[in-house]
């Protein structure tokens, strides 16, 4: 691997310089070796770069095409181009300082006229990518496979009705996983894309989704075949571009791992801007995750609350960070998953240092989020308010329900005795709401 031309020139490496900094090409808050709780931040976060969005992003949108200026890409959607690609990528990630990125098969390799082109092209580019990741030390959080792109997966992959597209989709997966094993990845991804329905008329649900638990199983076996021991993941997304999606949110697929007895081999990868479409905020999702035992890995970035679909934006709100951070310690933090940011520049944002200047800003958000976290753990204040408003589980009776040991029977007389319920408490909503905004 010779030595490629610069891509970023003028840039060097994004280092640390603190809050009171003017450069706007530096961290002010994400310093990788800094200690919380006794870990350093780079292992907190396990930052990776999602290769769609940053290095395939083209700027268009359903008004217009595509609008980023990116002075490297010259000869299409070629093999050659490729390869340029990835060196043009490990530059991006080595100068950013992160230790991860994440890909779909067909973002850092062309598809090619066969399923056997397709996969050439790809071992081509995964001996590249090997090359850069033994140089640098950056690895592949999570690998998954493009099921949503091509025409074939028009009704969806795992769920379609076309016999041949489900094949067509196993065998692509095959080899998403066999690359992602190969490249060393902590993970791979089950995003569903087009597993879902536009109407219920012409859609057999119980079919598709007894398909889909069987695609799952087929991923696992072959994982265990080839000797893949990293971690599955499942990422819900309500809507978009089907009406309704079969990974609707993080309550929907645990249900279905449970019932198809995949529980114990996937868990979530789970995205702020999907949460929105569902309904939830990302805390109740994470929330619901780490009670259940599925906390997996993020999608870090955040939607437009006046906009209803997937914008992907880059996360800076400190409030929203602190909220994700809270939780993932909570619940032991993600390893071997991390926060992937699943964002994108805004279309007129066009210019390649745009990149750095997001990925940076969406850094710093994530590790004041932490900060803020682990302060809030450190002092205790809302786990005593917490602790304070269920106090009254810690008497006789409310211990002896949490033990097993009341009935309806025997609660019934006790309330009969008493007469009526002792009186309830203030939420104290407001009061938390102020004791978090001291922190921040």
């Amino acid at each position: 691997m010779g030595q490629a031309a610069e891509a970023f020139v003028g840039i060097g490496r994004i280092g640390f310089e603190g809050p009171a900094t003017k450069n706007m090409l530096a961290f002010r808050h994400y310093d990788a070796e800094a200690l919380v709780e006794g870990k350093p931040m780079r292992d907190h976060l396990r930052f990776a770069v999602s290769y769609w969005h940053a290095f395939r992003g083209t700027g268009g949108d359903p008004f217009g095409p595509g609008t980023m200026i990116r002075p490297w890409e010259t000869d299409g959607d070629s093999l050659a181009m490729a390869l340029r690609r990835v060196d043009v990528a490990f530059e991006f990630l080595e100068k950013l300082g992160v230790g991860f990125y994440c890909f779909h098969d067909r973002d850092v390799a062309p598809e090619g006229a066969s399923l056997a082109e397709s996969n050439r092209n790809l071992d081509a580019v995964t001996d590249r990518l090997a090359e850069h990741q033994a140089r640098t030390g950056i690895k592949l959080l999570w690998g998954t496979a493009n099921l949503f792109s091509n025409r074939r997966y028009v009704h969806g992959a795992a769920t379609s009705p076309n016999v041949e597209s489900f094949a067509f989709a196993a065998a692509q997966v095959k080899k998403a996983l066999e690359v992602t094993h190969r490249l060393g990845g902590a993970g791979y991804v089950f995003w569903g894309g087009r597993e879902g329905y536009q109407c219920l008329w012409n859609t057999d649900m119980k079919r598709e989704l007894d398909h889909l638990a069987a695609f799952m199983q087929m991923a696992i076996d072959h994982a265990r075949a080839i000797g893949f021991t990293g971690q599955f993941y499942f990422e819900p997304k309500p809507r978009e571009p089907m009406k309704h999606q079969y990974d609707f949110d993080v309550a929907t697929c645990v249900n279905f791992l449970r019932t198809y007895g995949l529980e114990k081999h996937v868990k979530m990868n789970i995205e702020t801007n999907h949460a929105t479409l569902a309904g939830h905020e990302m805390q109740h999702e994470l929330e619901y995750a780490g009670l259940q035992g599925f906390l997996g890995s993020i999608d870090a970035n955040t939607g437009d609350t006046l906009v209803g679909w997937d914008t992907d934006q880059f996360p800076t709100n400190i409030y929203l960070t602190t909220q994700v951070m809270y939780t993932i310690l909570k619940y032991g933090g993600l390893a071997p998953g991390g926060i992937n940011f699943d964002a994108k520049v805004r279309r007129e944002s066009f210019e390649p240092v745009d990149l750095f200047h997001a990925h940076i800003g969406g850094m710093d958000a994530f590790a004041r989020g932490l900060k803020i976290a682990a302060a809030m753990r450190a002092d205790g204040a809302i786990q005593r308010l917490l602790e304070e408003r269920y106090a009254s589980w810690k008497s006789p009776l409310g211990e002896r329900i949490e033990a097993g040991q009341e009935s309806f029977a025997s609660l019934e007389k006790a309330m009969l005795a008493q007469g009526e319920a002792a009186a309830c408490t203030s939420g104290r909503q407001e009061l938390f709401e102020n004791v978090i905004n001291t922190y921040l």
